[in-house]
């Protein structure tokens, strides 16, 4: 009850959220499950890459490569998979190549202390040669990620159609990766000790934390869900690989990371309203909006262009503008994000 009184407002918001959802459900019972079960799709790897960028700055890195990550774990996933024949091993190997892509950015900035953000614009722009280089088209998969229904949880009314029911099981992990983060983060002496050395890493030093390698550690392990992100986007919801084809969702993940004010939970709310407002847009462009034929006027011009595909497709960054402004002042990184540390500075 104390927790529901400190975070009154927080609550209050989403038991509304919670109530309109259920009551478009029922009442566009035609669109609705559709909608749902596609914002959920594309908030997947959202919500991996968001939880990449909440551990690296919450223990003072800043990550800009999570495009990269993601890039270069698609690609090895895939083009492994189809090599081997084994679905098994092209997810391990996915996941191994975001590891070493998160080792590579730890390394570079924690321990060379290089610029953080030259550091993740390096490794999109290797990932991108890399992945374009040695493209190869026509390969397929051995098959599919098994999905994983959960029972009881999959007969909830909604919830259990969206979350729980004919996902793969990377779906569940973002699930469990967000809660898990969120209790480990502010529940656990690691939270405690990662928060301390992206807010005031020379107290945490003072204190007996090895700032440098919890840090390599925390950046490093982190990349694992930007390649379990990866995996998704080439294994799962489009089961084939296209140069590019994260197509901005690590830069959209940082976003969302800044958005849910660093935390998990909220990361993964912020995620979901993202995928609700793309899976807006993609019923907008099907609804068939629009003037039959060329505009007769100003007021017809004007709706013609509003409702146009191409307008309708920037919606969803639109609205992450929009939030993003009404959020400016209103969070607060972690005080040490983004500065290398040596030991001894103050």
């Amino acid at each position: 009850m104390a927790w529901v009184m400190r975070n009154r407002v927080t609550v209050g918001l989403l038991a509304v959220v919670v109530v309109a959802a259920y009551v478009f459900y029922w009442a566009a019972n035609d669109i609705a499950p559709s909608m749902y079960v596609s914002a959920w799709g594309y908030a997947i790897p959202l919500v991996l890459a968001a939880l990449v960028g909440v551990i690296g700055e919450r223990s003072g890195v800043v990550n800009i490569g999570i495009e990269g990550q993601m890039l270069i774990a698609a690609f090895a996933g895939f083009f492994t998979a189809a090599a081997t024949g084994s679905i098994l091993v092209g997810v391990l190997v996915g996941v191994g190549s975001g590891l070493v892509a998160g080792a590579f950015l730890a390394w570079t900035t924690v321990r060379w202390r290089m610029d953080q953000i030259i550091a993740g614009v390096v490794l999109n722009i290797v990932a991108t040669g890399i992945t374009s280089f040695y493209y190869t088209p026509g390969k397929i998969l051995p098959g599919v990620i098994p999905n994983l229904d959960i029972p009881v949880l999959q007969d909830i009314p909604l919830v259990g159609e969206v979350f729980f029911s004919g996902r793969s099981w990377i779906a569940t992990v973002a699930i469990l990766a967000a809660i898990g983060i969120h209790l480990l983060l502010f529940h656990t002496r690691w939270g405690l000790r990662t928060r301390a050395v992206g807010e005031y890493p020379s107290a945490a030093d003072t204190a007996g934390i090895n700032v440098e390698r919890l840090r390599l550690v925390n950046v490093t392990i982190a990349g694992s869900l930007a390649g379990l992100a990866g995996v998704y986007l080439s294994m799962d919801a489009s089961s084939s690989f296209e140069r590019g084809m994260t197509a901005g969702r690590g830069f959209l993940a940082l976003a969302i990371m800044i958005m849910g004010a660093w935390r998990p939970l909220r990361a993964f709310a912020m995620a979901l309203f993202f995928g609700f407002v793309n899976a807006v847009a993609s019923q907008l462009q099907q609804s068939g909006l629009g003037v039959d034929g060329e505009p007769s006027g100003f007021l017809e011009w004007l709706l013609a262009a509003v409702t146009s595909p191409q307008i309708l497709a920037t919606l969803p960054y639109v609205a992450v503008l929009v939030v993003l402004g009404l959020a400016a002042g209103r969070v607060r990184a972690p005080g040490a994000v983004g500065q290398p540390y040596v030991k001894g500075d103050q």
